[in-house]
Parts: C-alpha cells; structure tokens; sequence
C-alpha cells in the first residue's frame, strides 16, 4: 500500500486529481466527477472539520465489528460497494472547488505526518495506527481516481 505521508505520494495523488476534469466520466458506477471528489473529501472533514456528527454507541461498536477492518484492512474495494450515509452526495457539486478541497486536504495530511495520526481517533472506528489510516486514506481515494480513469 502506497503511504500518503510520503510527498512523492501525495504528489503522485496530486496529479492523478489534476488530470481529471469536469468532463471525466466514471469506468463503472453512477457518480460524476464533482461529487466523487466531494465524496472523497468526506473522510478528510471527519478529521479536520466538525461537519459530520459521530455515530451513537450501537453504530459505532456495529461498525468496529462489521466495517472496520474493511475500510483499514489491505483488501481493496469491490466496485460499486455500499457507502455510508454520510459519503452519499446528492447535489451536484462545484468541481473546481471540490478538487481544490481535496488536493488541500491531502498536502495537510502529508504534512502533518505519520506520527499526529499514530492513535488518533476516527468517527467510527476508534483509535487507529498511523498505518490504518494510510491505508483507510490511500485506498480509498486510489479505488475512487481508478473508477474515473486516473
């Protein structure tokens, strides 16, 4: 698994996000290019905004049990999977903002490093190691520039 706290990564990201363009049109699945980048930006507001509320006790321990090791593990998504509630993006997006929110918000994470994320607690997981988040991070922003071709 490729570690998004590497700039050469990130870089790599970077320009896989800015070969895309409000004309790119999805290998499989339904989304358009703005609201997969808006989807995108989710797990990154869950750690650096106060957007999405945390789930409830019952959800949480469902999703530790049931979810986490899903979304943390090395397996790769399948396509079309089911998403999370709060990742469905309905309206339609401005696609230069998105991508420009999403670039932002990989550069932060690269930058903050490895170490702010060792134990850091996610919405819906509990604490997670800085190589959980790496691969919750990098995989499913890789799955996601792959279904637009990037």
């Amino acid at each position: 698994m490729n570690n998004v706290f590497l700039k050469e990564v990130t870089t790599d990201l970077v320009d896989r996000i800015s070969a895309l363009n409000i004309a790119s049109k999805a290998i499989w699945g339904t989304m358009s290019v703005d609201k997969m980048l808006a989807h995108c930006c989710v797990t990154y507001e869950m750690v650096y905004e106060e957007k999405h509320s945390k789930p409830n006790v019952f959800i949480k321990i469902f999703l530790k049990l049931f979810v986490k090791w899903a979304v943390v593990g090395d397996k790769s998504y399948s396509k079309n999977g089911r998403t999370a509630p709060q990742f469905l993006i309905s309206d339609p997006k401005d696609f230069e903002i998105e991508k420009k929110r999403l670039i932002d918000f990989l550069i932060r994470t690269q930058k903050l490093g490895a170490n702010y994320f060792e134990g850091k607690e996610s919405h819906s997981f509990g604490r997670l190691s800085s190589k959980q988040w790496n691969i919750m991070f990098y995989k499913h922003l890789d799955h996601h520039l792959t279904q637009f071709g990037s």
